[in-house]
């Protein structure tokens, strides 16, 4: 065997595998979007089956609640970008591949161009915007993704827009869900999720990349895998063979304007800023830098405490809910300016 196919020779010695399919491996490309709870696992399995090529595309820096799922990350990394911390531990894994860190939000002004050099996307997200923009991005480019969500205690794993014999698709993510209101659906740092589940759905979504790029096993191509972590027990529904939508152009993605934490202390300094704190009232009475109080689902109960003329900072523990809220505020009240607060409580 060649020296370096030795690293990868239990996987070689595969019935049906083989070193045809590790050349496949090594000369592929995967966008990783999303180096959280799935990102991590799936990177890491990715870069140790012998992917030539993988991207690794997210903005956001780690935090102390990331550590108990995220298991690429240590508390010395706390403040400091995913994408990069991903690429430089993966690299030390597997010296032999080329890791790539996309450290920029990824939008609709971007999107294409992030992902036109991939193969596959692999979809780790945990916004519902960053998936609706992927799913149609990954469509109009005629690109599979791989998904993965997780909340509490259930997972869920498919593969989109897989090209058929006749010439169509598989269904893609907006036909199991045309529209999702984010605002309704709690994320993990407010509904919880226990951390093997990560690991479990993110190898899921590693293997489901395996099989496409070696053409073995089935695909969750047409149908999406459902896995209760309480039972052990997994489901498979059939959704299709495929698509029914019609996806001809990318949605606008918000324009939420954020503030660091320096200019939100000199902002509060000089009384012309004023806090907005949207997380769940067992974060705030754990710890809070004061401010009106509200859950995001409560935003548009609550709209009557923002006047004309103010400028408010909203904050959560990432980032992420207070985006959320801006982009509310920005589509209730387009005359009341709003900023998130740049990392969250971990990045103040």
């Amino acid at each position: 065997m060649h020296p370096d196919l030795s690293r990868y020779s239990c996987q070689v010695a595969l019935p049906g595998f083989g070193e045809a399919a590790q050349q496949l491996l090594k000369q592929a490309k995967v966008l990783v979007v999303g180096a959280g709870g799935l990102g991590c696992p799936a990177a890491q399995y990715l870069a140790s089956s012998g992917i030539g090529t993988i991207g690794i595309a997210d903005f956001d820096t780690v935090s102390i609640s990331n550590l108990h799922r995220q298991v690429l990350y240590t508390p010395p990394d706390v403040g400091m970008l995913k994408a990069e911390i991903t690429c430089k531990r993966l690299q030390k894994q597997n010296p032999g591949i080329r890791l790539l860190p996309h450290t920029e939000k990824i939008t609709s002004a971007n999107v294409m161009e992030v992902i036109e050099d991939y193969d596959v996307i692999l979809d780790g997200t945990d916004n519902f915007e960053t998936r609706y923009l992927l799913n149609d991005a990954a469509v109009l480019s005629g690109k599979p993704v791989v998904y993965g969500a997780i909340y509490q205690y259930e997972g869920q794993v498919a593969v989109w827009n897989m090209s058929n014999p006749d010439g169509t698709r598989s269904p893609n993510y907006r036909d199991l869900f045309p529209q999702v209101d984010a605002t309704q659906v709690p994320n993990c740092a407010v509904g919880g999720v226990i951390p093997t589940l990560a690991g479990i759905i993110g190898c899921m979504q590693a293997n489901e990349v395996i099989k496409f790029l070696t053409n073995t096993g089935e695909l969750l191509a047409g149908k999406i895998l459902i896995f209760d972590a309480q039972t052990m027990q997994s489901r498979i529904i059939k959704i299709g063979t495929s698509t029914k939508t019609n996806i001809t152009a990318l949605q606008q993605t918000a324009n939420i304007l954020t503030i660091t934490a320096e200019g939100t202390k000199a902002g509060l300094e000089n009384n012309t800023l004023e806090l907005v704190d949207i997380r769940t009232d067992q974060e705030r009475d754990e710890y809070n830098i004061g401010g009106l109080h509200f859950e995001l689902d409560e935003l548009e109960d609550n709209l009557d405490k923002f006047k004309p003329g103010k400028t408010y900072v909203f904050y959560c523990s990432s980032g992420k809910r207070s985006g959320e809220a801006v982009k509310l505020l920005q589509q209730q009240l387009p005359g009341i300016k709003a900023y998130s607060l740049e990392g969250g409580l971990g990045g103040w």
